[in-house]
């Protein structure tokens, strides 16, 4: 089946098979690794990308359902050079330990931003984050890099 959808800013014209998530899409046809696959259940939040601004887990999206759709992975964040200021917060929080989470938090931390506004609180971010897990640390400081990240947006 052909799907046509813009990925970073460029416009892309896809044969795929039906069946196909879109993560496989970006990480097996395009090559965007940076959308982790993290537990084939949709629960961790690891695959989450950005479709028409909403943060959506990219592991739960048929192919035919992202035709037509703009398509923000990690790597589409920030500018030649220059960091994304959630991508920034989170540098400067020290909002991750291994990184294998970090690019679904990234994405989700702009998505509770865009919710939210610039002054989004702990309580609101550790609700909105249910759905992405992090194995190595106690969120302390996803949730700071989050806040930071809000108010620089």
């Amino acid at each position: 089946m052909q799907i046509s959808l813009t990925v970073n800013g460029s416009r892309r014209e896809l044969d795929v098979e039906p069946t196909m998530l879109l993560v496989e899409i970006l990480r097996d046809q395009l090559r965007l690794t940076g959308t982790h696959i993290g537990c084939d259940t949709s629960q961790c939040g690891a695959c989450n990308v950005l479709i028409d601004g909403k943060a959506v887990k990219s592991c739960t999206v048929i192919a035919g359902q992202a035709d037509g759709a703009a398509v923000t992975t990690i790597e589409g964040l920030g500018a030649e050079g220059a960091l994304h200021p959630m991508q920034a917060a989170f540098r400067e929080a020290h909002g991750l330990q291994c990184g294998f989470c970090t690019p679904g938090m990234v994405i989700a931390g702009i998505a509770i931003a865009g919710r939210h506004g610039p002054n989004v609180d702990e309580e609101t971010i550790r609700h909105d984050l249910e759905g992405n897990l992090c194995r190595c640390t106690g969120y302390t400081n996803i949730v700071k890099a989050i806040r930071a990240g809000a108010s620089a947006l």
